[in-house]
């Protein structure tokens, strides 16, 4: 925690800000994530409709994040935070007042919404650039690291909230889908601080004027690099999109009758443990370099993950998924550091929203295919084989691409 505190007073006031709206972000992702798919089940869909309705929140995430972060450095960073925000209020208020699945269909393609407990929308890759800006190399994987800490554990602290007031209003006689509604609410009231946060950035976010001066898609002599990343990180999160915390969360629900309290409860350990695992990969990362901590701590994860609907019973499938996000994370702030040192200053913004959006384009697809997965009983538990697998593929064909430049990305 001291070291933490000692990398906030060096960020600045804006920098400690961006801090705070990456905490109040990824609560209400965590507490919504929680609940969604339980949320929509309880509004009679059928898990078809409902991966088809997660495919479609993250596919609007993604038109969404490519329409603003390519253009976040020209039209004002600022101005793309705060219209994120609104986003927020736009997906959250029509899923709080409607059960019509043509409105929740608009109201998710158009705006923001999480349905993994993950970063969606045009936030991460602004503010990894501003971040980045004000920060010198050597200390960026740092930084970035107790920047994904504070996200895992507001996560977290906002899985546990959101699976026991669920729970207790539950208890108090409230009907599960009202229950529900009263933290999709929440969700929206956080979008609306959110905008008044970040109300208060001073001009010192916004881009220099060289990093206004890219090629197509925001990237000139960079773009290569960028391109093959960001189908590896494609196939990566397209793995992930079959196991995000709200399908993951519904399948306990469906194979071992888990209450919304206990579900509160593991994941709140789950990211807990998944926040903690980005510091020991700093460590890492300055003994055997960025690309083979992401590789050689990601490829047991996915291993764990594997084992998850192979355990005979509920308290050996919660630990191999505990076991499993206490090492899950360590590729992530190494990811962004390595993305960020291999690409030009100016076109660091561009970088991270082209492969944030590949993330999330990735993403988008594998809850469609999902669902008509979990509506069998005895498929359900290839969800955790597919993703395991395919998240294997991509470490080794990651490894294999960017070896022979290892030593030149490494911070």
């Amino acid at each position: 925690m001291t070291a933490l505190v000692a990398h906030l007073r060096s960020l600045g006031a804006d920098g400690r800000l961006l801090f705070v709206t990456r905490a109040a972000r990824m609560f209400s992702y965590g507490f919504l994530s929680v609940v969604l798919v339980l949320y929509l089940a309880a509004l009679g869909f059928s898990e078809g409709r409902i991966g088809l309705l997660l495919t479609l929140t993250l596919v609007g995430d993604t038109l969404i994040s490519l329409a603003i972060t390519l253009h976040a450095d020209r039209i004002g960073r600022k101005r793309t935070l705060l219209l994120g925000a609104g986003l927020m209020v736009a997906a959250g208020v029509p899923f709080a007042l409607s059960g019509d699945f043509t409105v929740l269909v608009l109201a998710a393609t158009f705006g923001v919404i999480s349905p993994s407990g993950n970063e969606v929308g045009p936030f991460l890759a602004i503010e990894q650039a501003a971040l980045s800006q004000v920060l010198p190399e050597a200390r960026r994987t740092g930084v970035f690291a107790w920047y994904h800490l504070t996200g895992a554990f507001a996560t977290a602290g906002g899985a546990l909230a959101g699976g026991w007031t669920a729970q207790l209003l539950q208890g108090a006689g409230v009907a599960p889908a009202a229950s529900y509604r009263v933290l999709v609410i929440a969700y929206a009231a956080v979008g609306l601080l959110l905008a008044a946060l970040f109300l208060r950035l001073s001009r010192a976010v916004e881009a220099p004027p060289v990093a206004a001066t890219a090629g197509r898609l925001g990237l000139h002599a960079s773009r290569g690099v960028v391109f093959k990343l960001s189908a590896l990180f494609s196939l990566d999160a397209f793995a992930g999109g079959f196991v995000i915390q709200s399908l993951v969360a519904y399948w306990f629900q469906q194979r071992y009758g888990v209450a919304p309290g206990a579900l509160g409860s593991i994941f709140f350990a789950a990211n807990i443990l998944a926040g903690l695992s980005a510091l020991y990969a700093v460590q890492l990362a300055k003994r055997i370099g960025l690309l083979r901590t992401m590789v050689y701590t990601h490829i047991p994860s996915n291993v764990l993950l594997i084992l998850v609907p192979l355990m005979p019973n509920l308290p050996l499938a919660i630990a191999m998924l505990l076991l499993r996000f206490s090492i899950s994370q360590m590729d992530v702030p190494t990811r962004q550091a390595y993305t960020m040192a291999v690409v030009a200053p100016n076109e660091r913004s561009a970088a991270a929203g082209v492969t944030g959006i590949a993330r999330t384009t990735g993403a988008a697809i594998s809850p469609m295919l999902a669902g008509p997965l979990l509506a069998v009983p005895a498929l359900s538990g290839a969800l955790f084989i597919l993703a395991g697998g395919l998240k294997i593929l991509y470490d080794l064909l990651l490894y294999r691409s960017f070896r022979a430049s290892e030593r030149e990305a490494d911070t």
